[in-house]
């Protein structure tokens, strides 16, 4: 889901859950199939013996060096160009950059590239707060809970956002006024929202860091976040004429914005919403509420990994080279297990997106009941 937009409203109690990608209940378990409680176990123990869960310090140093020095070259190429126009397209290879490191502080985040949690915290602090400008401490804390309950109504942060309806109470609350005609239209206007994302990462880390929640390292991460996007306004409006400088800085975080949404968009966004205290187990939990997005290297490069976002929610610490190879591995447990395993391609996830959103605006007070949910209650 998107790692942070606008602000969470006040918590919601739904009981009634929307899944248009599941409309019928699971099939009986296969005789002599494990029990729920040991299918991840056995998914697990399939995935070590594999070696997919080792660490891979090449690729990610590669990764950083490259990312380091394309920051390097935007840099170079600003200042070569000087009082020109073209810098507008400098401030787009520049956001590009960014949401890539971005990707890489993710990764950090989950312990995929040191086995040292200390490392993955500094290695996370530095390129998230320091170099991209997101609080590493209020991601890590909104992200972890959206990890141990993705699409769960009340525990998911994710999913209790003003700016969108994900559910059907939601959108029921918005019945006068522009409210109710923007959450109507929201499948449409959802995207061109997107452009304002970066602009909300940086102010929500900053809301975090100045408020009484408690956060680890508030003095670091602080000085770090403030040197960077305080440095980066003033160097930009000391270099460029006010006009140049103001749409060099507009442009980075709307392209920002929306390159790092898109990215997260396709992960959640129309699987099932479940009730807070519905009983699940962890791989059907992962399974699904998560959709996975087919595609080659390249999408895999552009995405940061996230389309893997089923394998990346089963093993949130496994490197990210290895989700490629454990992707036909979980998909084909599944299909073992007749758990239902959602991999459409890109336009596709992102049409389902849109039409969910749009369901949920327009026909929130009929919503779709799934059966594999209803069946669990009782669990």
């Amino acid at each position: 889901m998107l790692p942070g937009f606008f602000l969470r409203t006040p918590e919601r109690r739904v009981t009634l859950m929307t899944a248009p990608a599941l409309s019928s209940p699971r099939p009986a378990r296969p005789h002599g199939a494990a029990s729920p409680t040991s299918d991840f176990t056995t998914l697990a123990h399939r995935v070590q013996a594999l070696g997919l869960m080792r660490r891979r310090y090449g690729y990610y140093a590669g990764k950083l060096s490259l990312l380091i020095g394309l920051v390097a070259s935007c840099a170079g190429a600003a200042a070569w160009l000087g009082d020109s126009w073209l810098q507008l397209v400098v401030a787009v290879a520049l956001a590009l950059v960014l949401t890539q490191l971005a990707f890489l502080g993710h990764d950090a985040a989950h312990r995929q590239i040191f086995v040292s949690g200390r490392r993955n915290d500094a290695a996370s602090l530095l390129i998230a707060t320091g170099l991209v400008g997101i609080s590493y401490g209020w991601w890590r804390s909104k992200h972890g809970r959206h990890h141990a309950h993705p699409n769960t109504v009340g525990s998911d942060p994710d999913i209790d956002l003003p700016a969108v309806a994900f559910t059907p109470e939601q959108a029921e609350e918005r019945r006068y006024g522009w409210t109710r005609w923007l959450a109507r239209h929201q499948g449409a206007f959802f995207f061109p929202l997107l452009v304002l994302e970066g602009l909300s990462l940086h102010l929500s880390g900053f809301r975090r860091l100045l408020g009484r929640a408690p956060v680890e390292r508030r003095a670091l991460e602080l000085s770090l976040l403030t040197l960077r996007m305080g440095g980066y306004v003033a160097l930009l409006f000391w270099a460029l004429p006010p006009d140049k400088a103001a749409a060099f800085l507009a442009l980075q975080l709307a392209v920002f914005g929306f390159y790092l949404g898109a990215a997260f968009a396709p992960n959640h966004i129309g699987m099932p919403l479940v009730a807070r205290g519905l009983r699940l187990d962890f791989l059907r939990r992962q399974v699904l509420m998560s959709r996975d997005v087919a595609g080659g290297r390249v999408l895999a490069t552009l995405m940061g990994g996230l389309n893997y976002q089923i394998e990346h929610h089963l093993f949130p610490s496994m490197a990210r080279p290895f989700l490629r190879q454990a992707q036909p591995l979980v998909a084909a447990y599944c299909a073992e297990l007749s758990i239902p395993y959602a991999r459409p391609g890109l336009w596709r996830s992102y049409g389902q997106v849109t039409r969910y959103l749009n369901q949920v605006g327009r026909r929130g007070q009929d919503p779709f009941l799934c059966p594999l949910v209803a069946s669990r209650r009782s669990l």
